[in-house]
């Protein structure tokens, strides 16, 4: 492929509106901007859901429900299946080590999912367990420690 192989041609492509060059441009005078008003001038126009000075709709419609979003706690989420992949022959498993393997964003809160087959006895340590996470690590034999916090 050449320089002038690329597509769209140069002559293909759409030029750039110059405003305010001119009559003879066609965008000269006014620039585009029809005569006088707010939307004429500089730095003119109205922000985003103004209703020409009526009461705009998002103030209208009263507030409903409760907003717990800034508070709530979000897991990382990590599958057995992972955790057996990626600690090979390991026996015991810290929250530090999941944080190291980047198996979760360092910090945030884990949780264990029951996806996979535990096939050795296994000690894993993270903020929570699902219930079937639990239950194949006790069954092979292993524990499932939940941190506080």
């Amino acid at each position: 492929m050449l320089l002038h192989n690329l597509f769209p041609f140069p002559e293909q492509r759409k030029t750039r509106k110059r405003v305010g060059r001119g009559s003879g441009s066609g965008l000269g005078c006014t620039a585009g901007k029809g005569n006088k008003g707010q939307n004429a001038r500089s730095g003119g126009g109205v922000p985003a859901g103004f209703e020409g000075g009526q009461m705009p709709l998002q103030r209208r419609l009263p507030k409903r429900g409760f907003k717990n979003y800034p508070f709530k706690t979000t897991y990382n989420v990590v599958n057995l299946s992972r955790l057996l992949e990626a600690f090979e022959g390991e026996t015991e498993i810290s929250l530090e080590a999941i944080y190291g393997r980047g198996l979760a964003v360092n910090g945030s809160p884990v949780k264990i999912l029951g996806d996979g087959e535990v096939t050795r006895a296994l000690k894993v340590e993270a903020h929570k367990f699902s219930a079937q996470a639990r239950e194949k690590l006790e069954k092979a034999g292993g524990a499932a420690s939940a941190l506080e916090g």
